[in-house]
């Protein structure tokens, strides 16, 4: 077996070991003897946005609610909104990864990051903005709207990295194209996820705001964004494999499927704490 294989089957047998011993709902869902495989692991039930609703708002949690230092959520259009919690050391975690996205992008210390996600439950406004700081970056917190403002804080604070959606990057663009005279912008680098958009949207990005497209992967049940991030090359996300444990199973049966075949992504946190 090789090392990045044993050390994810000691993290998820720690894992599991730690749900049953915190978490009703898991004790009575995970077997209590130690997985022997990776592939003995996509035998165990999977845990569902439904099991989330149903357990909702701290059912799942594997930590004391004291030691729960801040706690996000899903929109909720289709229902109870998903919850998702942090200690300090999760914060931690997050903010590790959140760095390497911007790393990704060649991000650093003396780069200006115009944060344009929104703030409050949704995780990304303040994932990003928890990345850039922990990087040493200087952070402009505009949070989404106001176009024209966001357009004059590009050009007059000299940004070099935005972070928002696709769709608002394309508003963003429209509108810097409609300035009467096109303001010298210093954009070179663009993080956006949190909605699917396509090679074309990315040509018009790059080409309407002068800078290069990453895209990025999250989601709330996970904390957020930081699951994913594309390098340089374009070509895929890379998933941070020693935060997160990757399965692709037949969407039909829910069994794992081999490397390289079409399936159902199924994702699981290796190291979170609540």
């Amino acid at each position: 077996m090789a090392v990045a294989e044993a050390q994810t089957l000691e993290r998820l047998n720690r894992l599991i070991g730690r749900l049953r011993a915190r978490v009703p709902f898991y004790r009575e869902r995970l077997q209590e003897a130690p997985v022997a495989a990776l592939e003995q692991f996509g035998e165990l039930p999977f845990t569902t946005k439904e099991d989330f609703r149903q357990n909702y708002p701290y059912g799942l949690l594997a930590v004391p609610l004291q030691e729960v230092v801040r706690v996000h959520a899903s929109s909720g259009t289709t229902g109870r909104p998903v919850l998702t919690a942090y200690t300090r050391g999760d914060l931690d975690l997050w903010g590790e990864c959140m760095e390497r996205v911007y790393r990704a992008g060649d991000v650093g210390p003396g780069d200006v990051v115009q944060n344009a996600y929104g703030y409050g439950l949704f995780t990304g406004g303040l994932g990003f903005h928890l990345g850039a700081e922990r990087l040493g970056c200087t952070v402009i917190p505009t949070s989404s709207g106001v176009t024209q403002r966001q357009v004059m804080l590009i050009a007059d604070l000299g940004t070099t990295v935005l972070t928002c959606t696709p769709s608002y990057a394309l508003v963003l663009a429209e509108a810097i194209a409609e300035e009467s005279s096109r303001p010298l912008l210093k954009l070179r680098v663009g993080f956006f996820g949190a909605e699917p958009w396509t090679d074309g949207m990315r040509r018009q990005i790059q080409y309407g705001l002068g800078l290069e497209a990453f895209d990025i992967y999250g989601l709330t049940e996970l904390g957020g964004p930081g699951v994913a991030v594309e390098c340089q090359q374009h070509n895929g996300l890379h998933i941070f494999e020693d935060h997160f444990y990757a399965e692709t199973v037949d969407p039909e049966t829910g069994r794992p499927l081999p490397r390289g075949e079409p399936g159902e992504l199924v994702l699981t946190s290796l190291r979170r704490e609540a």
